[in-house]
Formats: C-alpha cells, sequence, structure tokens
C-alpha cells in the first residue's frame, strides 16, 4: 500500500482488538493481531461524511497515538534548522565546545526523530488497517443478513468495488486525518516561533502558508465532482465484467459474447477518460502545491537577506529562518494529502453508506421468539398454496411455474417478507416470520436451483454447521460423487490423492454443472437440518446418476422432512408423497402413479404431452 509518501506492508504490521461497545467512544489501542473486531459497531449511515465521522470516533485511541507521534516526529524534524543554525553560529565565533554541544544536540534530535517516525508509521498503518477491517466486517455483516436480496436492491458489481478499493480509500481518510491534524498543531507551531523571533518574517510566512493551503480549496469542489464520475464509471464497468463473467457460458451459447465485449471495451474507454480528466485535476492541484511553497520560499529569503545585508539577522539566524520555512513545506504536502483523501473516500462512503443501509423489510408475522424446539418438529404448511408437507417424509412438488417454485421454496425457508404480502409458511403451527431468522434457518434449509460452491478445498466447502449425524463420505455416496471424488483425486497436492485435500474454484468452475449440483447436494446433506427443500436438485445430471440420487435421499432422510421441488419421473417415483401445484394453489396430492392416471393437469407436467405436441405441430 502506498499513501503519501509512505510505503506500507499491511502484513508486516502488527493490529489490537478493541472491546467496542455500541454509543461509547473507544480510547484504547486496536492491534492487528487481535482483528477482526469483537464487534464492528451500529454505523451512522445518515450520508457518507457521518460515516467517515463515526468511524473516527470508534478508534479514538489510536488516533490519539497517531496524533501524538506525529506531533513529536514533525516537531523534532522542525528543532533541525535551529540546531543547524546554532552550528552556523558556533563556527563563525569559533566555539568548540559549543559545536560539540550543537552536535550533541542534533544526535537526541535524530534519535527522537527516528523513535517518533517508527511508531508513527506503526500507528497510523494500525489505525488504517483497523478502519478498513471494520468496514469490511460491516459489508459481510450486512451481506450475510440480506442474503439474496442484497444483489436485488443493488448490483453485484458494486458490492464487489465496495468491500475492496473503497474500503482501502475510506481507511486512507481515517488514518491520514490524525497525522494532518499533527502537521497543523507543528506548522502552528513554526510560525508562532517565526513571529516571536522576527515579526516582520513570521507574518510573511504565516500569510503564505495560509495562501498556500487555500490555494487548493477552490479546485477541491470540481476535483470531488470528477472524482465521483470516475467511481461511477468504474463500478459500472465492474458490474459490467461481474455479470459478464457469472453468464459466460450463456453467452457462449447464444454467441454473445463479441457483444458483452464491445460493451465492456466501451465501458472500460468511459473509465479511462474520466480517469485522465480527475488526473489533470490533481496534477494542476499538484502544480500548485509546487508553485506556491516555491514563491514564498523566494519571498522569505529575499526579506531574510536583506535583513542580513541590515545587520538585523546572523548567518547563522538566516539559516535558521530559512530551513523552518524549508521545513513547512512538508507538513504543507500533508495538507494536500489529506485532501486528497477525502475527496477519494467520500464517494467511496457514499457507496458503502448505500449498502449499509439496506434492510429486510419487518415481518408481518407475530411476537418473535428464540426458542428453537418450537420449529423441532410437525408439518411444513404454506397458507398462500395449501401445499402441505408431513414432517418425516419425502415430499416432491410438481410446479408448472419455475418462478412461483422459486418464491414457494424461499418462502418455505422464512423467506416471507421478501416475497410481498403473502402469508408466512410454517412449521409445525408456528409461523416462520414469527421466530428469529437464526431460529428459522437453524430449522429449515432451502437449497436453491443455482447453488454456490465457495472456493478452498473439498474438506473447508463440507465443514458447515451439522447436527452430526450425517458424515462427509455419507452424504458424498447419497449425492453420487464418486466420480467428482476421482477427477479431485487426481489434483490433490502432494500425489497424496485425497480429494478432500484439492482446492476447488471459484463457484466450482473447474467442475461440470452436474458435479457442482452433486456437491452442493452432499453439502446440504451433511447440514441435515429439521426441514430440507431442494429446488431441482438433479436438474443437471443425467438420469441412471438421478435414480441412484431419488432412491439414497429418501433413506437418508428418514425420519426428517424433505421437500423436493421437481417434474423428473425418476425423483416423483421414489416420494412418499406429491403435491401437485396449478396455477399457484395445490389442487392434488397422492403418490406419483396415482397422480398420473387421475389428474391430467398433473399428467401434462410430468410427461411434458403439451411440449411433445407442439413440437409436433412445429415439425408438420
Amino acid at each position: 500500500m502506498i499513501f503519501g509518501t509512505w510505503r506500507v506492508d499491511p502484513c508486516k504490521v502488527v493490529l489490537h482488538r478493541s472491546t467496542p461497545h455500541r454509543g461509547t467512544f473507544l480510547w484504547d489501542t486496536m492491534q492487528i493481531r487481535d482483528l477482526p473486531h469483537s464487534d464492528p459497531g451500529d454505523p451512522d449511515v445518515r450520508s457518507g461524511f457521518r460515516f467517515l465521522v463515526w468511524l473516527f470516533r470508534r478508534q479514538l485511541g489510536g488516533q490519539a497515538k497517531a496524533l501524538l507521534w506525529g506531533t513529536l516526529h514533525m516537531t523534532a524534524v522542525a528543532c533541525v534548522p535551529l540546531a543547524v543554525g546554532l552550528a552556523v553560529e558556533a563556527v563563525v565565533d569559533g566555539s568548540g565546545g559549543r559545536l560539540a554541544a550543537v552536535g550533541l544536540l542534533l544526535l537526541a534530535i535524530t534519535l527522537v526523530m527516528s523513535l517518533a517516525d517508527t511508531m508513527l508509521h506503526r500507528t497510523a498503518v494500525t489505525n488504517w488497517i483497523a478502519a478498513a477491517a471494520r468496514v469490511q466486517q460491516l459489508l459481510a455483516r450486512r451481506t450475510a443478513e440480506l442474503g439474496g436480496l442484497l444483489t436485488r436492491r443493488v448490483a453485484a458489481g458494486e458490492v464487489v468495488k465496495v468491500s475492496t478499493g473503497d474500503v482501502e480509500k475510506i481507511g486512507w481518510f481515517v488514518e491520514s486525518f490524525s497525522r494532518f491534524a499533527a502537521a497543523v498543531v507543528v506548522t502552528a507551531g513554526v510560525c508562532t516561533g517565526l513571529i516571536v523571533f522576527e515579526p516582520r518574517i513570521g507574518l510573511l510566512v504565516l500569510g503564505g502558508v495560509a495562501l498556500v493551503a487555500l490555494s487548493v480549496w477552490p479546485l477541491l469542489p470540481a476535483a470531488t465532482r470528477r472524482a465521483d464520475v470516475e467511481r461511477a464509471k468504474s463500478g459500472r464497468a465492474t458490474e459490467l465484467a461481474s455479470d459478464t463473467v457469472a453468464g459466460l457460458r450463456v453467452l457462449r451459447g447464444i454467441g454473445g459474447e463479441e457483444l458483452f465485449l464491445e460493451r465492456y471495451r466501451r465501458a472500460s474507454q468511459d473509465v479511462r477518460g474520466a480517469s485522465v480528466r480527475n488526473a489533470r485535476m490533481w496534477s494542476l492541484i499538484d502544480a500548485l502545491q509546487v508553485v506556491m511553497p516555491g514563491l514564498l520560499l523566494i519571498a522569505v529569503v529575499w526579506q531574510g537577506a536583506g535583513l542580513a545585508l541590515d545587520g538585523r539577522l546572523g548567518a547563522g539566524e538566516l539559516v535558521t529562518v530559512y530551513g523552518a520555512v524549508s521545513f513547512l513545506m512538508f507538513p504543507l504536502r500533508l495538507f494536500q494529502e489529506a485532501a486528497m483523501a477525502f475527496v477519494f473516500s467520500r464517494p467511496s462512503a457514499k457507496r458503502a453508506v448505500r449498502v449499509l443501509s439496506l434492510r429486510r423489510e419487518p415481518t408481518s408475522g407475530g411476537s418473535l421468539t428464540d426458542a428453537q424446539d418450537t420449529l423441532a418438529s410437525g408439518d411444513l404448511w404454506d397458507p398462500a398454496t395449501g401445499l402441505l408437507a408431513v414432517g418425516g417424509r419425502l415430499t416432491a412438488v410438481v410446479c408448472g411455474d419455475p418462478e412461483l417454485a422459486e418464491q414457494l421454496a424461499g418462502r418455505l425457508g422464512g423467506h416471507a417478507a421478501e416475497e410481498g404480502d403473502e402469508p408466512s409458511a410454517q412449521l409445525g403451527g408456528v409461523a416462520l416470520d414469527g421466530v428469529s431468522r437464526q431460529t428459522a434457518r437453524a430449522a429449515v434449509l432451502v437449497q436453491d436451483k443455482d447453488p454456490v460452491l465457495l472456493s478452498g478445498t473439498l474438506r473447508e466447502l463440507l465443514d458447515v454447521p451439522a447436527s452430526g449425524r450425517i458424515g462427509a463420505a455419507e452424504a458424498l455416496a447419497t449425492a453420487q460423487c464418486q466420480d467428482v471424488l476421482a477427477t479431485l483425486a487426481q489434483s490433490a497436492p502432494d500425489g497424496s490423492r485425497d480429494p478432500m485435500r484439492t482446492r476447488i474454484t471459484e463457484r466450482g468452475r473447474s467442475l461440470s454443472g452436474g458435479q457442482r449440483q452433486r456437491l452442493a447436494l452432499a453439502r446440504s446433506l451433511i447440514t441435515d437440518p429439521e426441514v430440507l427443500v431442494l429446488d431441482e436438485p438433479t436438474s443437471a445430471v443425467d438420469a441412471h446418476t438421478e435414480a441412484r440420487i431419488a432412491q439414497g435421499l429418501g433413506a437418508l432422510r428418514a425420519g426428517r422432512t424433505t421437500v423436493v421441488f421437481t417434474s423428473s419421473p425418476l425423483m416423483l417415483e421414489h416420494a412418499d408423497s406429491v403435491v401437485f401445484l396449478h396455477e399457484g394453489t395445490a389442487t392434488a396430492s397422492g403418490r406419483h402413479r396415482d397422480l398420473v392416471r387421475t389428474t391430467p393437469e398433473y399428467r401434462a407436467v410430468v410427461t411434458r404431452e403439451q411440449e411433445t405436441a407442439d413440437l409436433a405441430e412445429e415439425i408438420a
């Protein structure tokens, strides 16, 4: 990481766990070794600026330490010109003793400067990483709370942008503020000293420093606008790239790769243009930060030389004044860095606040209860459709509308508040939206038709909260993952041929669709919830494998409630009961063979008679 003139390696810095309490200021110091935060807190999401202030207040102890070490460091640097001036005076006066004393003074200044700089660097990086980690934890917590609702309200690319680059910029501003404050304190001290020493030069320096610092402010609104435009275009490009990668297989199937590639090229060129315009503004600010201090230095030297010719300043005093003004160039650069950090972090904070402010709408159920035993057993019933899944049995649900099936699967998992005004599903007579979300999730697990496999080894993938009743080997066998294990064994590290140690790439892209689907099923089976809801769990596997999965699923889940949304006769044949939904209502239930014989609508969906007839008409 690089911020200002500092080069930072976060991996080599050591970070401290605070004991955060909501609504209180934290004066204890944070260290990297104790991250993550035990409680990241409840952020102020009323605006991006308020969020930055909240972050700053959450680590006041670290900011105070950085201010202390920064002030000590810059004070030591500011004392160097004074020592050099004293040395020049000692040489002019021919005093060896004074010269030796000044040498010892310079040694002491150097030691203090080295210690303060080291501790400032350490504390500043700690503040930066602690702030970034807090934001990341808040984002992770909000993402976990919202689940699939998040990407319905915010584009996936924007979430990626916030959790990567924006987090760093927010941490940069929180860290840089304490160094900026130290620069203000020392600059005020140096200007006060110059005014006391020589009022004419001191007032000139004070006015010049104020002019240099204020010369940047008229340009900051334009810089902020350009930074906002760049962030927006960059977020759009990231969003487009993320959507393209997610749908790459579909794009290849329809020949749309070039179309989306051209869109991404245009988006990238827009980002490049916005970045160039932004860079031009900051190059102008940089130029002012070089020209204005240079003019100030020329004015001070001119004034000091005149005073020296008049005999009002000695050689050593002139060197001291020149050195002090030269030193002021250092804190002035920190002023610019603080301005840059604010400009770049403000849109990042706005974007973070947009994600962190998202909330689930309040549920319409009754009073909440955390008594998990109230959801331990019983029938699963959906009042909206009349679907009844008898407890302890394997129930298959046939629905001709895939979108309705997906919504119903989510509602059976307690997501009624997300789906609209329909009443909540009930387990054992208890409404799922009338209990805490944690209780509902522990009792009912919903696996959608496109489950996600996170990157990591197979052992890590299957290391999920579970009852312990079903082991990994048993779940993998039931999900018919033998070929997957054989494939992974060939890629096992160190020639161990242990598939559990083989690393699976993000979203399981190194595996076929059927292999990913079966691994996801094995993961759900290991969890062994009281109620397992599966949405088309075998849609990507061949008929023979599907038949074996259907046969093993009922045996493995014996005594547990299992609901499978499917229209496959192979799966329906092994279900204890089949419920048929017609136009959003459960109209028939029974065994598969009986429904095929007695219910024409069911037979049409399962055997796809209408599709076959339509295809015959097209061929004819």
